[in-house]
């Protein structure tokens, strides 16, 4: 029986994860091999100060296609989503976030999208995101700056659950947000400029189980708001 895709890569960015990444990154492996011809699991280690680099190599020494790239220092969610994309060697990655607060096997309606749509990029969406209110609402403050300021209207910018042909990496070039949490922003705009196509999908989230997410800390939101506008002006 022929498996849903032929060739995919996934990668996962992790910072101080230890509790999650490999019970993540088992999940990942169990389905991918129902569901893969080829596949490879990529772990971008963020300068965790725990034991998530540890786990990950143990991993990679069972399997060797569960990769590490390891940041020795931390330089932000935006270089891990870089180091994921340019490293990924399939024709269509997807990435979602390491914490476990996602079904990993909800791919494969990715997948479907994809297939049915001919679509370049499938971008979640959250069905019911658990978080606070007020990260909901600062999401959606930020959604609208991005639409003020480059037109582009997505349910959800900032979802950590996407499908993404290589060619859109390839097309784009170059990604320059670091610090802060622009880069899911900075990829859809520089995508629709070329005029890639974009497909949203539901995907349901889960609350976190352990560790403590670092996206909504002060220091990343005023450097994503810095990035925006510096997009912005480049733009303009």
């Amino acid at each position: 029986m022929p498996k849903l895709i032929n060739a995919i890569s996934v990668f996962f960015p992790a910072y101080n994860e230890e509790a999650n990444i490999q019970g993540t990154v088992e999940k990942a492996r169990d389905h991918l091999m129902e569901i893969a011809e080829i596949w490879e699991i990529l772990v971008v280690n963020d300068g965790s100060k725990d034991k998530t680099k540890e786990i990950v190599e143990s991993l990679h020494k069972k399997d060797p296609r569960i990769k590490l790239i390891d940041h020795k220092d931390n330089q932000g969610y935006g270089a891990s989503l870089k180091s994921g994309l340019y490293n990924a060697q399939y024709p269509f990655i997807v990435f979602t976030d390491s914490d476990g607060q996602f079904d990993f096997s909800e791919v494969d309606n990715f997948i479907a999208k994809q297939k049915e749509t001919g679509a370049d990029m499938v971008i979640g969406y959250y069905l019911d995101r658990k978080v606070s209110k007020m990260t909901i609402l600062s999401s959606k403050v930020w959604e609208l700056c991005v639409y003020v300021l480059f037109r582009l209207k997505v349910q959800d910018i900032d979802c950590g659950f996407k499908l993404i042909s290589k060619k859109v990496v390839d097309g784009i070039l170059k990604l320059e947000s670091q610090r802060g949490a622009f880069i899911s922003s900075e990829l859809l705009i520089k995508a629709k400029k070329k005029g890639f196509k974009m497909v949203e999908i539901g995907v349901h989230h889960y609350p976190r189980k352990a560790g403590q997410g670092t996206g909504r800390k002060l220091s990343v939101i005023i450097q994503s708001f810095i990035d925006l506008f510096k997009l912005w002006l480049k733009l303009h």
